[in-house]
């Protein structure tokens, strides 16, 4: 299983997450969405690793790396829900879809050699996704100040590619499995200290419960796939793949919500996949 085909299976988890954020965002507290997605995706984890009976003790190095992971998942999850809850999709989207630079040049500054054509197929990527994104959102009403809604997706980007950077590391010198559970109990536990510090609700109504939990489950898949892909070859790319969550999120709504799709969106997505195929090669 190549890094690409890993980035696209979260990218296809994380579109179905983003599909179902668009059904919850305005009817249920910020704070009680992020929790039940985290703990939900770590009860994933955990049950994942007992049927594949994938414990394993972990160095001393991966562990610190695996935490650093969950510090900046976190980041990365409050930064992008407080962005999209702020918009416009316009904005955010193309923000947001630019981490895979930061992680392809990360591993550029690491000594992993890119080449100019390489280059060219990431920044086809996001360019391809934040097209389609920006022209999704056909929104008129006013949004709060664009300042905080920029440095909120700047650091939603920040935080992804932060996480997939070191989580990758982790799991390059141990387990991928235990690596990405210490970083989802991290992850859960600073929320649950964010939640307590600010007095924020943890309970979202029953209604959005079986939502949440289906959620919770995709992003659970979703992070495991990208981190998995830190003990194959370029698993930067997996991260730049995944990126494309905006895309297949606007094509899932083209087929299940009939929403529209314009020629300049479909050239967007013609850009992205050229960028994809031409990193699988």
């Amino acid at each position: 299983m190549n890094t690409l085909f890993l980035g696209m299976i979260a990218a296809m988890c994380w579109a179905f997450h983003d599909i179902c954020v668009r059904m919850l965002s305005q009817k249920t507290p910020l704070s009680a969405c992020i929790f039940v997605v985290l703990l939900t995706g770590l009860v994933f984890h955990l049950g994942l690793m007992g049927v594949t009976d994938s414990f394993a003790p972990l160095p001393k190095q991966a562990v610190w790396l695996a935490l650093g992971a969950g510090v900046f998942f976190v980041i990365a999850t409050f930064g992008l829900y407080f962005a999209f809850e702020r918009g416009p999709v316009r904005l955010v989207a193309p923000l947001i879809a630019g981490y895979p630079i930061l992680s392809v040049g990360l591993a550029a500054a690491n000594g992993t050699p890119v080449t100019p054509l390489q280059w060219t197929a990431v920044i086809a990527i996001v360019v391809g996704v934040a097209v389609v994104a920006a022209l999704s959102d056909s929104s008129t009403e006013s949004t709060p100040p664009k300042g905080p809604t920029i440095l909120y997706s700047i650091i939603a980007a920040v935080g992804f590619a932060g996480t997939f950077a070191l989580g990758q590391h982790a799991a390059e010198i141990s387990n991928e499995m235990p690596a990405t559970l210490v970083t989802r109990i991290l992850a859960v536990g600073l929320t649950v200290t964010i939640l307590l510090g600010f007095k924020l609700p943890f309970w979202p109504g029953k209604r959005a419960m079986p939502v949440l939990i289906a959620m919770g489950i995709a992003d659970g898949i979703a992070l495991l796939c990208v981190l998995s892909a830190g003990s194959l070859p370029d698993p930067q790319y997996a991260a730049v793949t995944s990126s494309m969550f905006g895309l297949l999120t606007i094509l899932l709504a083209w087929v299940w919500l009939k929403e529209p799709m314009s020629a300049r969106q479909w050239g967007g997505c013609l850009i992205a996949f050229c960028g994809v195929g031409y990193l699988a090669l």
